[in-house]
């Protein structure tokens, strides 16, 4: 890294020319990339229901409607006139009419149209549906749009409500780009302030607002790409704009303070700039391939709502990590001290060798045992909390109670007999009499409404089945349903079992059986890095472990809370399952166990530096810690803030996320690194650098050693 510190120096107008350029291009790009993003990205593409749909569309030349639209009519829909035509036959047709007319409408199916089929017709009898089929070829996007917002309402005396995976979108995607503004219009004042103080000057506190915005736009710029050949999830730009201004302050701050360090130490600008380099440089650069490494895991999942994650959250540390560790050292050497210009408060703005850290590590090494028994008693209560954690999927229900949206599907749900709509689809291959035996079968389960052979007139090998289910499609129960069925011994040549029941199964099995080879991933990878990073087996161990821990108090808070309805006083009223989203669980645990071990080589690389130059555990410790705290529990704040403020979305799991990560970081951040770390390591002592002599030989040898 000495040898980027002198580059950077040399270099330094040049660099920021280029960094500047940077942004400005991929600003222009970068912001196209919101129309281009989607809602969806739950399913997984590799599964039976996926080769159902795919069946249906090519051998049943079934094209689903994108758009459901509920119309509630003043009378029965088959109340008659004299003559034995329906009351509210014109109010139908004329709505029919009107959205077969809409550019981009194929077709159009009402109640009537279809022969009046009474699973189209509520329980009550005056609500029945529309199925609008959109043209494959156009952007499906605003005529959604346009049908949602033009129709929604009154309509000749009857109520429109539209429902659909189309409007759940057009809703889930419009209130997140509300929330987002909303959220920055709120985070941002007070990160401003909180960067003012820690800073303590108005120059220093805009290098990480330029670092996070080069993040941000930069990963703006790669997701729009990405977009261009693959489908990529809109939730994508929360992880962005948090974790890329979070990050920006985190490193920042670490290299402004180690830059002030190094001068008030009496070394010449240039010089400060090529230490500052090589160590806070090297910290955050291993600091961001362990946050990268860790959200990569991500992309081992099928679902590209957790692929478009990985990729987010690689392209914001990779523009961070370039940030801090050359654009910011460039600026730090132009500017000199005038970095500290504009000063706000009257404190010293170099680092001190003594103050509160250093007593809070003291203070806890000298009674290490007490405070690991209390600290690890009180994480374990919370990690108690998921005892009873049920798991889920996103659906409709994420969307504020007062969403049209949900208004639509909870008509669905609350008015008709079985989830018309949304049938259980399954396709057999076999003799008259075994697909008569299974039908049977399949109708004496419990929860299922109706079964029926659905005639078709296209030239297929395949009987289509349609298995009407009284349970919600996408839930636990959904789940063991679908389980269910598939376990059936049917005799049957060929059994798919598709549908929206059998999607909400496929995705939660594709999560489980991704998540051992994600988790190995991320220990395996963290504990190569950590030790690339101290010449220790045991730090490493010892990281894992307590973020291992920090993370299931983390998951017991959330669970407790948003599976139960809990503090909807605070957060805002949000729709409760019962569950919590298992994949919206996922992020949270990779990003917050990747901002962990962020602040834990940020500690790490202080407490090795004094360890090296020939302190003693205890006073290694103190040390680091005192030289590392301030950065690490202002660092956190911000970024706790930063995504806390997605904790007043509308949308539940933004809710989730935004809590779950802010309290995972401050968690980490007091509890974890000011009282547990230093309590195990005083108990530890000197077996903290222990590692086997040829793991030291190759540490030594690949020359990370300090």
């Amino acid at each position: 890294m000495r040898s980027v510190g002198n580059f950077v120096v040399r270099h330094s107008k040049l660099i920021l020319i280029l960094f500047i350029g940077l942004i400005a291009a991929s600003s222009f790009w970068g912001f196209q990339s919101f129309g281009n993003l989607k809602g969806g990205g739950y399913d997984n593409p590799n599964s039976d229901s996926q080769l159902v749909g795919q069946l249906l569309e090519s051998e049943f030349a079934v094209d689903p409607a994108e758009v459901v639209v509920l119309v509630d009519l003043p009378t029965d829909a088959d109340a008659a006139d004299a003559n034995g035509i329906p009351e509210n036959f014109e109010l139908v047709a004329s709505l029919t009419d009107e959205l077969a007319d809409l550019d981009g409408v194929a077709s159009v199916l009402n109640y009537y149209t279809l022969g009046s089929p009474p699973q189209l017709k509520s329980e009550d009898g005056k609500l029945i549906y529309l199925l609008v089929d959109l043209e494959n070829d156009v952007d499906q996007v605003p005529i959604v749009a346009q049908i949602v917002d033009d129709y929604t309402g009154n309509y000749e005396g009857a109520q429109v409500h539209v429902a659909g995976f189309g409007a759940v979108t057009k809703a889930i995607n419009e209130t997140i780009e509300h929330d987002i503004i909303r959220a920055e219009i709120v985070a941002v004042p007070i990160v401003i302030l909180l960067l003012l103080f820690v800073f303590g000057s108005l120059v220093a506190a805009g290098l990480p607002l330029f670092v996070g915005g080069l993040a941000i736009v930069g990963s703006f710029f790669v997701i729009w790409a990405a977009s261009q050949f693959t489908d990529v999830s809109i939730f994508a730009l929360n992880l962005i704009t948090g974790l890329g201004l979070g990050l920006g302050i985190d490193y920042s701050l670490l290299v402004v303070n180690r830059f002030r360090e190094e001068r008030a130490a009496g070394n010449s600008v240039a010089n400060a700039t090529v230490n500052t380099v090589a160590t806070a440089g090297k910290t955050v650069l291993f600091s961001g391939l362990t946050v990268a490494l860790v959200l990569v895991s991500m992309a081992f999942f099928p679902q590209y709502f957790l692929q478009s994650f990985a990729l987010a959250g690689v392209s914001v540390v990779f523009f961070a990590v370039l940030g801090a560790a050359i654009a910011v050292p460039a600026m730090m050497n132009l500017l000199g001290d005038r970095v500290n210009s504009g000063r706000i408060l009257r404190r010293s703005l170099e680092p001190k060798d003594t103050g509160t850290w250093e007593k809070v590590a003291k203070f806890t090494m000298r009674r290490p045992l007490p405070i690991l028994f209390v600290s690890v008693v009180f994480l374990g209560y919370l990690f108690s909390l998921t005892s009873n954690v049920v798991f889920g999927q996103v659906d409709d229900r994420v969307l504020p109670k007062d969403s049209p949206a949900l208004i639509a599907s909870d008509l669905l749900r609350d008015r008709f007999e079985g989830r018309e709509s949304s049938p259980i689809e399954i396709l057999v291959q076999g003799s008259d009499s075994e697909v008569a035996d299974y039908i049977s079968e399949l109708e004496g389960l419990d929860n299922i409404a109706r079964v029926a052979i659905v005639p078709t007139q296209e030239q297929t090998d395949w009987i289509r089945i349609n298995a009407i289910t009284e349970v919600e499609p996408r839930s636990p129960e959904g789940y063991d349903q679908v389980v269910e069925i598939r376990s059936l011994d049917t005799g049957l040549d060929e059994v798919l079992v598709g549908g929206a029941s059998a999607y909400y199964t496929d995705s939660q099995q594709g999560i489980e059986q991704n998540l051992p080879v994600a988790a190995i991933w991320v220990i395996i990878s963290t504990f190569i890095l950590l030790f690339l990073f101290t010449g220790s087996v045991v730090l490493p161990l010892k990281a894992i472990l307590l973020n291992v821990l920090s993370l299931g108090a983390t998951l017991g808070l959330v669970s407790w809370i948003f599976q139960n309805g809990e503090l909807q006083w605070l957060l805002g009223e949000y729709s409760v399952t019962g569950t919590i989203d298992t994949s919206s669980v996922v992020m949270i645990a990779l990003v917050a166990f990747g901002l962990s071990m962020d602040y834990e080589l940020f500690l790490l690389s202080r407490i090795k530096e004094q360890h090296d130059a020939g302190y003693n555990t205890y006073n290694s410790v103190a040390l680091g810690l005192q030289r590392s705290g301030r950065i690490i529990t202002a660092a956190a704040l911000i970024l706790a803030v930063t995504f806390g403020a997605f904790a007043s979305s509308g949308v539940s799991i933004m809710k989730m996320l935004g809590l779950g990560i802010a309290f995972a970081i401050l968690l980490d951040a007091t509890l974890v690194r000011g009282l547990l770390v230093p309590a195990i390591m005083r108990l530890l002592g000197g077996a903290n650098w222990w590692a086997p002599k040829w793991l030291k030989a190759i540490h030594k040898k690949i020359g990370l050693s300090h």
